[in-house]
C-alpha cells in the first residue's frame, strides 16, 4: 500500500503545555470529520483551566476503512497504525509528567470505537473514557485481545438503540467486557436517538472531565 498511515505530526495539541497541566483529554474525531470539530467540543465541555489537548486527526478523515464489525484484518494496517497513533500522545503526556490517571479519551463514532479499543487493549487507571456512539472493534468481542485492569476508571458510553452503524447489542456487549476489566461502566442508551451526540451525553463528559 502506498497511502500513508496515520502521522504523529498531524496531532494537534492545544490548551497548556503538557508539562505544566493538570489534566489532559484526548479527543478522538469520527470518520468523514476532521479535529476541528472535536476543538469545539473541547471547547463547550472543558471548563477547568489547566487542561492540556490533544486532537488526532486520521489521514483521509477516516480511522480504518471499513465498518468496525468486519474482521479485523480488513481494517489493517490502518487500524494499528491509529492505534499507535494514540499511544504515542498518550506517551507524550506521560513523558511529560502525567500519570494515566490524569489521562482522559473521549471519541465519537469511529473515534469511540478507536477510544474503546486502544484504553480495552492498553487497561490501566485512566481518569475517564467517553465513547459516545461506539464499541469495541470487531465481528465478535476477542477477548484475548484485552489485557489489564481499569481499577475502576469511569466509562461513559451513550448511544442510540437504533443507531444504524452501532449495534445496541455491541454496546452491551462492550459494556460488559471493560466491567470485567474493572472498569464502571456509566452506560447510557437513547431510544430512537440518531447518529449524533445528545445535550444529556455533553452533561456527562463535562461532569466526567471537570469534576
Amino acid at each position: 500500500m502506498n497511502e500513508p498511515l496515520h502521522q504523529f505530526s498531524n496531532v494537534v495539541f492545544k490548551g497548556v503545555d503538557p508539562s505544566e497541566a493538570e489534566k489532559a483529554v484526548i479527543f478522538v474525531h469520527g470518520r468523514g470529520d476532521a479535529s476541528d470539530g472535536m476543538q469545539q467540543l473541547a471547547a463547550e465541555v472543558v471548563q477547568e483551566p489547566n487542561v492540556a489537548f490533544a486532537f488526532p486527526r486520521a489521514t483521509h478523515h477516516t480511522w480504518y476503512p471499513t465498518s468496525f464489525l468486519q474482521p479485523w484484518q480488513l481494517n489493517q494496517p490502518w487500524l494499528d497504525s491509529a492505534l499507535e497513533n494514540l499511544h504515542k500522545i498518550v506517551m507524550r503526556f506521560v513523558d511529560a509528567g502525567l500519570k494515566h490517571e490524569q489521562i482522559y479519551l473521549l471519541g465519537f463514532s469511529q473515534g469511540a470505537c478507536l477510544s474503546l479499543e486502544y484504553a480495552a487493549r492498553n487497561a490501566r487507571k485512566y481518569g475517564g473514557i467517553m465513547a459516545l456512539s461506539g464499541g469495541l472493534i470487531g465481528p465478535y468481542i476477542e477477548k484475548s485481545h484485552y489485557s489489564g485492569d481499569f481499577s475502576g476508571t469511569p466509562v461513559l458510553m451513550g448511544c442510540s438503540d437504533v443507531d444504524f452503524h452501532i449495534p445496541v447489542e455491541r454496546v452491551h456487549e462492550s459494556a460488559a467486557m471493560l466491567t470485567e476489566l474493572g472498569a464502571v461502566v456509566d452506560k447510557r442508551i437513547y431510544p430512537g436517538m440518531g447518529h449524533l451526540i445528545n445535550e444529556d451525553e455533553l452533561t456527562a463528559v463535562a461532569a466526567l472531565i471537570n469534576g
